[in-house]
């Protein structure tokens, strides 16, 4: 049996009183942790992955969770369940492809539980680190855990463990922002900028910061999102490999492209996709062509490391496969 080690719990009833919460343990020198479903951080801290003094449950605080339209933006509470995400009808009807991510996270259980803050700050996984303590410690552990060695890249110096989060993968292609709250106040910055390409501290949260909101911007023209997601299992498994798309479509032309690529590295691997800015995009063989050099393009610039538990050959091979899956989805094609 998996045991958890010993910590204190506390369960602010207010964003103010979490944020407060968090600072003053810091100053004590306590490390913390924030926990809202619970569904990634419960695992990892029996696997001793995380060894906090403190856990800080959010789940009780109010007023961060819904959905609600501003007019130009999607605005959509950190503590909003991936389940209630995927079927709300704001979101499928401006955000379908961020509908469709949260749709395929883990198994129905999970995603009544768990939280789009909490995928989007969701722990790096990597074949050598999320195992349980005795098997880490028999290889000498690693350097996102516990050791100064990477078993992936050797003599690696930065840790490459895989971003695994479905929805910041079609996120990042709508530019959504997210809303961080610290003693100081709030701070709103692109999810571009929440990431950074370390697997061992892979986002820009300090301790004392809370991910409160994330802003997704609605369509001005129209607008095609798509997103794939490679496992072995259709339910349960994390990403080997995952795809969002989006194009938006002015005048029959492209006006606005982006692709995404995940599961690769530390952070979502985002495309150059200028190039197709003014292709035509109307008839089925103009948006076939844009596709078949977009998946081309992401061969080229998406190569694995086997910092997950399957064959890097394949994963490579797999990234036009998910590309077109992704297009697919997107123009309404899919099977």
């Amino acid at each position: 049996m998996l045991r958890m080690d010993p910590f204190l719990t506390e369960t602010p009833t207010s964003v103010d009183e979490a944020v407060a919460l968090l600072a003053a343990h810091q100053a004590a020198g306590r490390s913390t942790k924030v926990i809202a479903g619970g569904t990634d951080v419960v695992p990892n801290l029996k696997h001793g992955l995380f060894d906090p003094e403190v856990i800080v449950h959010i789940g009780r605080v109010p007023g961060l969770k819904g959905v609600v339209d501003d007019g130009g933006h999607l605005l959509i509470g950190a503590l909003t369940t991936l389940h209630d995400l995927s079927v709300h009808p704001l979101v499928q009807q401006h955000a379908s492809g961020l509908a469709r991510a949260a749709s395929l996270v883990a198994g129905p259980q999970l995603r009544r539980m768990g939280t789009l803050g909490g995928n989007l700050a969701l722990d790096t996984r990597c074949l050598f680190y999320n195992q349980t303590y005795f098997w880490r410690e028999a290889l000498g552990f690693c350097l996102k855990k516990d050791g100064s060695l990477c078993h992936v890249v050797a003599g690696g110096k930065k840790c490459v463990a895989a971003a695994s989060n479905d929805t910041a993968t079609m996120l990042l292609c709508l530019d959504a922002e997210v809303v961080l709250q610290a003693p100081t106040g709030r701070r709103t910055m692109k999810l571009e900028d929440f990431y950074v390409a370390n697997g061992i501290k892979n986002t820009v949260l300090e301790a004392v910061d809370l991910l409160v909101q994330v802003r997704v911007p609605k369509a001005a023209s129209r607008r095609f999102e798509g997103y794939a997601k490679l496992r072995h299992r259709n339910a349960i498994d994390y990403p080997l490999l995952s795809v969002g798309l989006r194009v938006d479509v002015d005048g029959g032309v492209v006006s606005a492209m982006r692709c995404v690529v995940s599961a690769l590295q530390a952070r979502p691997h985002k495309l150059p996709c200028d190039a197709w800015i003014g292709r035509a995009f109307e008839h089925r063989q103009e948006r076939q062509d844009v596709v078949d050099g977009l998946k081309q393009l992401a061969f080229a610039k998406c190569v694995p490391v086997k910092n997950l538990a399957d064959d890097v050959v394949w994963r490579r091979e797999m990234v036009r496969v998910l590309v077109q899956r992704a297009f697919d989805e997107a123009i309404g094609e899919a099977s």
